[in-house]
């Protein structure tokens, strides 16, 4: 099988530790955050769901991304009535916390106001997994955002691209595209996705969990 070069890998340690330096109310507005790799080269990447979901999302709305100085790119809406920020780290996946803490503290974002979507090789393809809190589970994405904000203790929309093949090596199944079979039904479910995060800002956790932590229909 043909290896492509890979960017620097997920599942190792980096990114700054940038520390919260400002008091944020529980009123302010959402920051719904999808983990990814810059660049046309990794775009249909595996590892790049959270960039198709928040494309989406900003899509649904009209919003135009620019690029913030925490090297990210954001659009500004409303999403289930609330003001929202979307955002696409810009920093490669082994430092998406440091544009994450940096757009916590420009736009006043608590964390229980955080959402991060992204995938998730312990979850069977096309599954959700929406849930507050946990570990990183080996997603060096997540392991640099708790460094950068001190916590993990804000929601995930984990989308399930499931375990590689054989003795294929993770990161290689992760920085490669979705497969034909796969593709067939990818649309419809970073529909679902999106579905997912709207529903989680409008209805909370729980109405969330149970209409989307199960099979998806029959595509």
């Amino acid at each position: 099988m043909r290896r492509r070069p890979s960017p620097p890998s997920p599942r190792a340690s980096g990114g700054l530790v940038v520390e919260p330096t400002v008091d944020v109310p529980a009123s302010g507005p959402w920051l719904v955050v999808g983990l990814g790799n810059p660049g046309p080269t990794y775009a249909g990447n595996r590892h790049n769901i959270g960039f198709r979901v928040v494309d989406l999302l900003a899509e649904r709305r009209g919003a135009r991304f620019k690029r913030h100085r925490s090297r990210a790119d954001f659009a500004e809406d409303h999403v289930a009535g609330q003001r929202c920020v979307l955002a696409k780290p810009q920093t490669y996946m082994n430092d998406s916390g440091t544009a994450v803490a940096g757009l916590c503290g420009f736009f006043k974002v608590a964390t229980e106001r955080l959402v991060v979507v992204h995938d998730e090789l312990d979850v069977e393809f096309g599954q959700l997994r929406v849930k507050l809190g946990g570990g990183d589970n080996g997603h060096n994405g997540l392991r640099s955002i708790r460094r950068s904000i001190a916590s993990g203790e804000y929601f995930r929309v984990r989308f399930g691209v499931g375990r590689p093949p054989g003795r294929q090596d993770p990161i290689d199944f992760l920085l490669r595209d979705f497969g034909r079979a796969e593709r067939a039904d990818l649309d419809y479910l970073v529909d679902r996705s999106a579905d997912a995060v709207e529903s989680l800002l409008a209805d909370g956790l729980e109405q969330t969990q149970n209409l989307y932590n199960v099979r998806p229909p029959a595509c």
